[in-house]
């Protein structure tokens, strides 16, 4: 059998500097928490979306906002678009997938509301399309991203690139990115 051998190093060093590239952009994240507020407080919501593990954060955030984060809270009005397969599906079916998500927009949003899209690449056609109908709808878009040039990137009036290209330490840095978004809500609503 194959003795195994985790880079320990190279992952942490990676992590570190992806969670540095959050950290080195104070202004975003209290632009995109002042941005949440303001929404929440002129009855806005907040949509999250995403593919594969980003399609789990964006259930997971929804419900930090709909709970609790840590501290007891009201409910804060939150939806991840990614939990609902009869509509993936049949939406899927009927039309497209790289619709599927802007079809929800356009249901569901209205102006003022924030649409958090996350993608690791910014090149996911479904969440591209989603991000251009929420900017039609006059949401606020905010796009979390990798570091490569994208297409997320130019459509949202926030973006949050990652320094890395590495998938796993992308969605690492969009949890802390989350999570740091939660810790403002529970200041601005505890």
């Amino acid at each position: 059998m194959t003795e195994l051998r985790i880079d320990f190093s190279h992952a942490l060093a990676e992590s570190q500097r992806a969670f540095q590239s959050v950290v080195e952009q104070p202004e975003l994240v209290n632009g995109v928490a002042q941005a949440v507020v303001d929404s929440l407080d002129n009855g806005g919501k907040v949509i999250w979306l995403g593919n594969g593990g980003s399609a789990a954060d964006a259930q997971h955030m929804a419900a930090e906002l709909m709970v609790r984060y840590v501290k007891n809270r009201r409910p804060l009005a939150s939806l991840a678009l990614t939990t609902d397969s009869s509509i993936l599906t049949a939406h899927s079916n009927d039309y497209e997938f790289e619709t599927a998500f802007a079809r929800q927009i356009e249901g569901l949003a209205k102006p003022g509301d924030i649409v958090i899209a996350m993608s690791t690449s910014g090149q996911s056609e479904n969440i591209i399309r989603a991000l251009q109908q929420a900017k039609n709808m006059s949401c606020v878009c905010v796009a979390l991203t990798g570091s490569k040039d994208n297409q997320l990137v130019k459509l949202a009036d926030f973006s949050m690139q990652v320094d890395s290209e590495e998938t796993a330490r992308i969605q690492e840095a969009h949890s802390f990115f989350n999570h740091l978004l939660c810790e403002a809500l529970d200041q601005a609503y505890a």
